[in-house]
């Protein structure tokens, strides 16, 4: 089994990416964003820490944590959001390494792939095979943003300048993915590089 961890820009396309190997791959794929919200539910992991963090005030009526709550707190003082991302990103990685240890015991899927924003920033290079880089030009991703989740100029160039750059993408990931034209080109890629295994 190759554990592989996909990563890129907003709009970059790497939804598309993952669609595929899911529907054509003997494959397993996580998103860290989906992980993370499971390890905030109550009973969870990241729960108590949280909540003890940020008080019971960011809590919905039935007890799970608003998302909006949450966001609005730690996006008003820096030092939360630092304390927030220090309970959950370590979890998250604990998470992965204990799914990619069952998937071998296993033994049923060829590849297992970890979709994160944060992956070379949390340093996953050190836990899976590879990384990929899924990569379009800023302007084919500035559209895509707009049409598909009606983004604004400023939403767009805001997401985009607090990411990496394209180098730092380059020189952490083994394969670049260019989701710049068509769609075929893009399963072409896919198939050639998990195909050469």
């Amino acid at each position: 089994m190759k554990t592989i961890g996909i990563t890129g820009g907003v709009g970059a396309g790497k939804s598309l990416v993952l669609d595929y190997i899911k529907k054509h791959y003997r494959a397993k794929v996580y998103l860290a964003d989906e992980i993370a919200n499971t390890l905030k539910l109550p009973g969870n992991l990241c729960y108590r820490d949280i909540v003890s963090l940020l008080g019971e005030d960011v809590l919905c009526e039935d007890k799970t944590i608003d998302k909006n709550k949450m966001a609005e707190k730690i996006f008003s003082q820096k030092d939360l959001l630092e304390k927030v991302n220090a309970i959950i990103h370590p979890a998250v990685k604990q998470f992965v390494l204990s799914e990619i240890e069952q998937e071998r015991k296993k033994g049923k899927i060829d590849y297992f792939i970890l979709e994160a924003a944060l992956l070379i920033e949390d340093h996953y290079d050190r836990i899976l095979d590879e990384l990929w880089y899924v990569y379009a030009s800023p302007d084919v991703r500035s559209t895509r943003l707009k049409e598909s989740r009606n983004y604004s100029e400023e939403k767009i160039s805001g997401i985009m300048s607090s990411q990496l750059s394209e180098e730092e993408f380059r020189k952490h990931c083994k394969v670049m993915i260019n989701n710049d034209s068509d769609v075929e080109y893009l399963y072409f890629q896919i198939d050639s590089h998990l195909e050469e295994e």
